[in-house]
């Protein structure tokens, strides 16, 4: 893998596109910060994550819809083309867009860590700069391995990242400010780490 992404520093978008075209259902590629990467299958509690935070979004605003692996174009932070684990945006926003759509309408993009060594470089880091500066409202990120969920808000999209960050542990209420406006009880999310 070292070696590929170091060859694939130079790569289009274009070229990913194509790559990314032809990639089997097992495999997800994402293009970020200029080098292509493989984002792992997901398991039956990340799908959990997913799900129960699908119906809590119902549930407090059935006016919009949490998308599943839709891919975004987050052009600004060098051509990079990132697949969240779900996109919470207006209901039907992403009806006709192709695999990857412009951020613009997205309100909060999510990651839930996986249990892999580039969880940290991916999750923590490299999203958090691609979604900012993208100017994506809210990245909230469900870190099992921290036990925490981390609310990004108020992006910066000059430099990238965001300028509020509040961490909350499992257990505990997660605000995810305007224009999201939901509060979720995480207590549940004690059920899903290993």
């Amino acid at each position: 893998m070292t070696v590929m992404a170091e060859h694939t520093s130079q790569m289009s978008v274009d070229e990913f596109e194509t790559i990314a075209s032809a990639a089997p259902e097992t495999v997800t590629l994402e293009f970020i910060d200029g080098r292509i990467g493989v984002k792992p299958v997901t398991d039956g509690d990340h799908n959990s994550i997913v799900s129960w935070l699908a119906k809590r979004c119902m549930q407090t605003r059935p006016d919009l819809d949490l998308y599943q692996t839709q891919g975004l174009r987050v052009d600004a932070y060098r051509q990079s083309r990132a697949r969240p684990d779900a996109v919470l945006a207006p209901e039907a926003h992403f009806a006709g867009h192709g695999e990857w759509a412009e951020p613009d309408g997205a309100l909060m993009v999510v990651e839930v860590t996986s249990y892999d060594s580039d969880t940290d470089q991916r999750d923590r880091h490299e999203k958090p700069a691609a979604y900012g500066q993208a100017g994506i409202p809210v990245y909230l990120l469900i870190d099992r391995d921290a036990c925490t969920v981390t609310v990004h808000s108020r992006p910066d999209r000059r430099v990238g990242g965001y300028r509020d960050i509040r961490l909350t542990d499992f257990g505990e209420t997660a605000v995810l400010p305007d224009p999201v406006g939901i509060e979720l009880d995480t207590e549940i999310l004690k059920n899903y780490v290993r």
